[in-house]
């Protein structure tokens, strides 16, 4: 029996979760994508608190565009999930891309977060 599309992705999640694990010193970028959105939130997993999100549902944004799941929007969202993380005095992350493939949208940020400071 085939595994429908969301049952291979959170199968891929799983696996990705196993092996990346964020701490108080080093905590989890992690990225989640939607058709229309992207949300990003920087996780210490010990606590089990949330440093820093951002996301392109807001409403500062949704007056720019019909879609903000693209290239556009993932590197800006990646620069200002860096900036927000380097004023909490986080400069190391993990970088968690929550079961998809890295490229595209995903690349996009990592490279932009890169960029903006981020190291992982």
């Amino acid at each position: 029996m085939a595994l429908t599309r969301q049952e291979s992705l959170e199968r891929r999640h799983r696996r990705v979760r196993q092996k990346v694990v964020g701490s108080t010193a080093r905590p989890r970028l992690c990225i989640h994508k939607s058709l229309k959105h992207l949300y990003a939130q920087v996780v210490d997993d010990q606590t089990g608190a949330t440093l820093c999100a951002v996301t392109t549902n807001t409403k500062a944004v949704k007056a720019e565009a019909k879609s903000f799941s693209n290239m556009t929007f993932a590197k800006r969202l990646g620069a200002d999930v860096a900036a927000k993380a380097k004023e909490k005095g986080i400069e190391l992350v993990v970088f968690d891309r929550g079961g998809y493939q890295y490229h595209g949208v995903i690349k996009a940020f990592a490279d932009a977060a890169r960029e903006a400071g981020l190291k992982f």
